[in-house]
């Protein structure tokens, strides 16, 4: 089972070009089957995971997994979620990838509001990247409020069961791991491999980097299925490196 991480699309960092992204998700869409973590596999699963919740998704993404039947999880983070805004999408698109969370009161990311529409349709399911998108690792960091915290918002805000998580920024450690399993189901990862099933590879769910796609299908070629699945045997066996 792939499981996909992408970010932006047309941003200066962390991104993909439009047309680029589009002939990536007609490619998906012509051979594979998106699926849901609580959903049973088809012959050829693949999970898509958008990080953060930029207003870019709902833009730009959103529409194009309309067009191409598609779902995907959304990842985001409640302390930089608006209930609504009134800007026009000009101002809301035009920062930097590393001055969008520093104007989230602009509307750098999705709102709830948004959020809503674009699970009203089944193909976006919304899924909790931490309450502030802190490195969970860190001494000082309060599990409670970036986990359960987290968890507890989305699921009042939006009406919906959220048993997926997405570590910021890859990084967690056994410790982490435990805590989350005691709210989420599935936990994700950074790791550039290729999971059985939505068991993942030691408890985690490896997902391939897609941002920075040189073209539509390259990514799925046989060379790079190949080092990805020898990853994942070998962290089967020697287990995860914690971050």
């Amino acid at each position: 089972m792939i499981s996909m991480m992408y970010h932006h699309l047309n941003s200066d960092r962390c991104s993909n070009e439009y047309g680029i992204f589009e002939e990536h998700l007609a490619y998906i869409s012509q051979h594979f089957t998106s699926v849901f973590p609580e959903e049973k596999l088809p012959k050829k699963p693949i999970c898509l995971v958008f990080d953060d919740g930029y207003f870019d998704f709902y833009k730009f993404i959103y529409p194009l997994l309309k067009k191409y039947n598609l779902k995907a999880l959304l990842a985001v983070v409640p302390k930089y979620i608006l209930d609504d805004i009134e800007l026009e999408d000009e101002k809301r698109l035009s920062y930097e990838h590393n001055d969008l969370f520093k104007n989230y009161q602009n509307g750098t990311f999705c709102t709830y509001k948004e959020l809503k529409e674009s699970g009203e349709r089944g193909l976006v399911q919304v899924v909790s990247h931490s309450y502030s998108n802190k490195n969970l690792v860190e001494d000082d960091i309060d599990l409670t409020i970036e986990l359960k915290k987290s968890k507890e918002i989305l699921e009042e805000k939006l009406g919906i069961t959220v048993n997926s998580f997405v570590f910021p920024f890859g990084k967690y450690n056994q410790r982490v791991l435990d805590e989350t399993k005691k709210y989420y189901k599935y936990p994700f990862r950074i790791g550039n491999g290729i999971n059985t099933d939505f068991n993942g590879v030691n408890g985690v769910i490896y997902r391939i980097d897609g941002d920075n796609l040189k073209n539509g299908s390259d990514i799925f070629s046989f060379k790079n299925i190949l080092k990805y699945r020898m990853k994942t045997l070998i962290k089967s066996i020697v287990g995860n490196r914690w971050s």
